[in-house]
């Protein structure tokens, strides 16, 4: 796949990407940085979204269902391998040591903080993000929340 070829389909998903965050079409503009008018257009395939604005997309809805069907997996992968033309990622342990620090884990439910940041983030046993937020009181409670179905669930 190719950067055209990469627009051309995702420009057939911008409207199910929207519907599926629960978006107007003035607040998806304004989240992607475009006006109305060319939302309206790119989501009635008159205009072709740009590469920028696909790769906006992508970022701001990574986790989309529809995003990643549509693109078989994380968005970011496709897009980095689409305009590096290969990627090589880095240990994400050490990644993840050099960046965050472990709050509390129990079972596979694991409360990090951002050393630089300041953000929090819950993971699940494999090291998949769960939720991210600024708050701290809510970081911790949505931790509280998985290890408590977690719990119930044993």
């Amino acid at each position: 796949m190719d950067k055209q070829q990469f627009t051309d389909l995702l420009q057939t998903k911008f409207k199910m990407v929207r519907i599926e965050a629960g978006y107007t079409q003035d607040t998806m503009a304004q989240t992607i940085g475009l006006s109305k008018k060319t939302l309206v257009q790119i989501e009635k395939e008159r205009v072709l979204p740009n590469w920028t604005t696909c790769v906006s997309l992508c970022a701001l809805f990574r986790d989309s269902e529809v995003l990643q069907n549509t693109l078989g997996g994380d968005p970011l992968e496709v897009i980095q391998v689409i305009s590096r033309g290969a990627c090589a990622y880095p240990d994400q342990d050490n990644k993840n040591e050099l960046w965050w620090t472990t709050i509390e884990t129990d079972r596979d439910i694991i409360l990090q903080q951002n050393k630089i940041s300041n953000l929090y983030r819950v993971l699940d046993g494999s090291m998949q993000p769960l939720y991210g937020s600024n708050k701290a009181r809510e970081a911790e409670m949505f931790y509280n929340k998985k290890r408590n179905e977690q719990l119930i669930s044993l």
